[in-house]
């Protein structure tokens, strides 16, 4: 006789399921019967696609998380958030310089911060937003390229931003100031690129396509890094 599995019961859009309590809730939406489409993405709490609104039976505060990675609870009652409309500001990276001011004119709604640590508290990768955030309206964007190094855009900090920060693109805003101007150039890339460009890698790359999949990872792993 097969092991019985523990049981979880869980809301999902207001409809009751009981669902294996080892899924996530992107499987456990699967085991409902849900044919998910979109806001599925990666499937590996990489690409940000499947943020997700829930609370637990009992509590009236909200928790966010990533579909993909987040387990279900007892009592969870889930809303998932089909695209989060972040503000994204257009502009030409080789007509704006690393200054404070850029961050004035394309996203003055930082300035507004009143420090509450909602986005913090809501992000799914454990990122000090409000802190990266903090060093964007100082101009600093090493700092803030740094400490939003891992965010994946999902957008749940914004979703609880009462000052409506869009925070992922102004972290991206930086990342790109801080690569394109501030970071020293490494010339070897400079020159590997360059390589590529005019087909010198072709036949090294033919090499590492024709490898089956576990060979290419082993390489992967087992590569030189550059400190």
């Amino acid at each position: 006789m097969a092991e019985n599995k523990e049981m979880a019961t869980i809301y999902i859009f207001g409809k009751k399921y009981d669902v294996p309590a080892e899924l996530t809730i992107m499987n456990a939406m699967e085991y409902a019967g849900y044919q998910l489409k979109r806001g599925c993405g990666c499937r590996n709490g990489f690409c940000g696609a499947c943020a997700t609104i829930y609370r637990i039976e009992g509590s009236n505060q909200l928790y966010t998380g990533l579909a993909c990675s987040t387990k279900v609870e007892q009592g969870m009652y889930i809303a998932t958030l089909p695209f989060f409309p972040l503000v994204k500001q257009t502009y030409d990276i080789n007509k704006i310089k690393p200054e404070q001011a850029v961050m004035m004119q394309l996203y003055p709604e930082i300035y507004s911060c009143v420090g509450c640590n909602a986005c913090t508290r809501a992000c799914t990768q454990s990122l000090n937003v409000m802190q990266y955030i903090a060093y964007a309206q100082r101009g600093d964007f090493e700092k803030c390229a740094e400490l939003s190094f891992d965010c994946v855009m999902c957008g749940c900090c914004s979703s609880r931003c009462p000052a409506g920060i869009s925070h992922p693109q102004v972290a991206e805003l930086a990342r790109r100031l801080n690569g394109k101007y501030l970071q020293p150039q490494t010339q070897h890339l400079i020159d590997r690129v360059k390589e590529i460009e005019e087909g010198k890698c072709e036949e090294a790359i033919q090499t590492m396509m024709s490898h089956p999949l576990d060979k290419i990872k082993e390489l992967y792993n087992t590569r030189d890094i550059e400190k």
